[in-house]
């Protein structure tokens, strides 16, 4: 594959969409996690099953959905149901395997700020806050961030806490009283991808930090192009591995999903 052939969006959606395993729950907004969940639905994950967080369960979906109020996302569901459905009774019971997440910071711990940059009561810039976001991070076995990487983005400490990573280390989430207290954390970012899984930090012999760590870049970045980026010290994977370039079917069922390429412009 040329590696010009294709957009950095794309590959990390492609990317993204790697992290889901057949049959398993997925909770999604729209946007790029919708367009990598059916990706991987059409690859290697057939009997995986959507929940849109505004209330759709088990679509089949054939084009990528411009709002909730497109009738496209409810192509094929099993359920067309409300807010209880979805976060009463499947992902707060916990029975959701990956949530999907985003916000305007991450910081070392992956949590995640979508509420205000700055004071909360003065703020420089006020977001649209949680949504369905705060519910996924405490309740989702698993959680998947998709976001551009960059400086601003990536702090030390979040301005404010929206929806919790590992809090403040390790044990955070076990001491606010979380019940999915260890879940494994993946950030696929356009220079690179992150985890702050505990498990795999056990299995190296230490307790961990729950901090995050550099464990792909994608191709032709470098570790330094990563750090310069990022506001806070990464852990470093020996030796840093680079994600796969996509593959011509992997770009072409993608392209299937969004023909216009709304959610690829640069």
């Amino acid at each position: 594959m040329d590696d010009t052939a294709y957009k950095k969006r794309e590959l990390m959606v492609i990317e993204a969409s790697k992290y889901i395993r057949d049959e398993e729950i997925v909770f999604v907004g729209l946007g790029l996690p919708v367009i990598a969940s059916t990706l991987a639905q059409k690859m290697h994950a057939p009997n995986m099953t959507l929940v849109i967080e505004s209330g759709v369960i088990d679509p089949q979906l054939k084009l990528v959905p411009l709002s909730i109020a497109d009738e496209r996302i409810t192509r094929k569901a099993a359920m067309l149901g409300s807010l209880r459905e979805v976060f009463g009774c499947i992902l707060q019971r916990g029975m959701v395997d990956v949530g999907f997440l985003g916000g305007a910071q991450i910081d070392q711990y992956a949590n995640l700020n979508s509420t205000v940059i700055g004071d909360y009561y003065k703020p420089k810039v006020r977001f649209p806050g949680s949504g369905g976001a705060n519910p996924a991070a405490c309740h989702a076995k698993r959680l998947l961030i998709i976001t551009p990487h960059q400086q601003r983005r990536f702090v030390k400490k979040c301005d404010y806490i929206t929806s919790p990573g590992y809090i403040d280390g390790l044990y955070g989430r076990k001491n606010a009283g979380l019940r999915k207290w260890n879940p494994s954390i993946t950030i696929i970012t356009d220079l690179c991808v992150m985890d702050s899984d505990s498990t795999l930090y056990r299995y190296q012999g230490s307790p961990g930090s729950g901090q995050l760590r550099l464990v792909k870049l994608m191709p032709g970045t470098t570790v330094e192009q990563v750090v310069e980026n990022t506001g806070f010290e990464l852990i470093m994977t020996s030796p840093v591995d680079v994600v796969d370039l996509p593959t011509e079917s992997e770009l072409s069922l993608l392209r299937e999903i969004d023909p216009e390429g709304i959610y690829f412009q640069e």
